[in-house]
């Protein structure tokens, strides 16, 4: 009986070194990424490594944003169908934004969909002077809750996750605050998974590649700027047992969505026969938080040596940096193929994103609206600012800006007055890349 317990230990901890070689899920890479998968009900870990460890949460922030916001509604201090109007300050944020300019109005329930899909700086800006009358006094709203909910490695300065040196989290505070969400908002859980965004012809597709790929994956939100590296809080529920992964510091959106896919796994395959054996994590209060500074990945993230910029999103399955010839290119290159044996990640399959829009109520089918309508020397712009999936005959909604309008057109004695809801585009953003998200 001691031989063959011994055996099977020996077995179990090979097949932890390989899975790790493959998959590179490196113990004690401490400032190279964090990793943690938990049961949502109970708050038991399953799996950490680095999750105490302080980090920069990039636009996973916005999970704080839409917590104080549903905390907001559900207290009755707002409205679901309440419009906030999108002042400067929200104009003058940098991409990715919606991009609407001053005076716009959109509802709390638009706002909320355009936050946790399009990943908009701009909005999360109207959200929080929505709620809070200004960006200062939201961010002590956001620190009030997070150290209530025990997140004590957390500060919050923006409602959006800009780069600021005072923004950081952790990943047991952010599975902190995920399994708030999770367990506070039952009803409101709708917008950390659904498959996209439609205003005008400007189609969005959420960031978080998990949703419409791993079978049951059903939030949360994901993140990037350089100094953080690429992060994901994500969420999926199997035979009723609902588990919340972060992957922090990740070198691409393919990978975080792949590691969080082999955390996920690793959680609902946790009560195997040799579960036993594995020492108690605890629970994620118990998560020791380490005393030290964020990590700052900026020059790995966004060094020259990167062969092109990282964005948030990027589509390739294997990252630059990584040798397709080498036991994690192969293992990356199986998991990308949908027949493959023992995929994690499936063909896309999102659903129809829903429609949103400015105003109070929705377009008439057949009719765009007003703002809708580009003069035709603002099409070129358009098409100058697509990125991150949107087509390049966008609305002026999903491209435009104050920062920097193209000339005006010379006037027409019959030409209509513009509408005030929508300024010119901006400048193109696909040269600011490496710290907006």
């Amino acid at each position: 009986m001691q031989h063959s317990t011994s055996s099977r230990l020996v077995r179990l901890m090979m097949w932890a070194g390989l899975l790790c070689a493959a998959t590179g899920l490196r113990p004690n890479s401490a400032a190279a990424e964090a990793l943690l998968v938990i049961e949502a009900d109970s708050g038991k870990v399953l799996y950490a490594q680095n999750a105490g460890y302080p980090w920069y949460p990039a636009s996973v922030t916005k999970l704080m944003t839409a917590y104080v916001t549903l905390r907001a509604v559900k207290e009755g201090r707002l409205t679901l169908d309440r419009p906030l109007t999108v002042s400067a300050n929200a104009v003058a944020q940098a991409p990715v934004k919606m991009g609407f300019g001053a005076g716009t109005q959109v509802t709390v329930d638009n706002a909320l969909k355009m936050l946790m899909v399009k990943s908009a700086n701009d909005i999360a800006v109207v959200l929080a002077e929505g709620v809070a009358g200004s960006i200062e006094n939201f961010a002590d709203q956001m620190n009030s809750h997070a150290q209530r909910l025990g997140m004590m490695q957390s500060s919050f300065v923006n409602p959006n996750g800009l780069p600021a040196d005072d923004q950081i989290s952790s990943a047991r505070d952010l599975a902190i605050l995920a399994r708030a969400l999770i367990r506070e908002f039952p009803e409101y859980e709708y917008y950390w998974h659904l498959p996209g965004i439609r205003m005008g012809k400007m189609v969005q597709r959420n960031y978080n590649t998990l949703i419409g790929r791993y079978p049951g994956a059903d939030g949360m939100k994901t993140g990037f700027i350089c100094a953080s590296g690429f992060n994901l809080v994500a969420s999926a529920t199997r035979n009723g047992r609902r588990l919340i992964a972060v992957v922090l510091g990740a070198p691409s959106s393919a990978v975080r969505a792949l590691k969080a896919a082999q955390l996920l796994e690793r959680g609902f395959n946790s009560n195997t026969g040799l579960s036993w054996l594995m020492p108690s994590l605890g629970t994620i209060d118990t998560v020791q938080p380490i005393a030290a500074a964020p990590p700052n990945l900026r020059e790995e993230m966004c060094g020259t040596h990167r062969k092109r910029p990282a964005t948030e999103d990027e589509d390739d399955i294997t990252p630059a940096n990584v040798d397709s010839d080498s036991p994690y290119g192969v293992f990356l290159s199986s998991l990308r193929e949908p027949k493959a044996k023992g995929a994690l990640l499936q063909d896309a399959n999102m659903g129809e994103p829903v429609l949103v829009y400015t105003g109070t109520k929705p377009p008439v089918p057949g009719a765009a609206p007003a703002e809708s309508k580009p003069k035709p020397k603002k099409k070129s712009a358009a098409k100058e600012n697509a990125k991150d999936g949107a087509p390049a005959a966008a609305t002026p909604a999903a491209s435009s800006s104050s920062d920097n309008p193209p000339p005006k057109p010379k006037p027409k004695k019959a030409a209509p007055k513009p509408t005030p809801l929508n300024p010119p585009a901006s400048q193109s953003t696909s040269q600011q890349t490496s710290e907006i998200r």
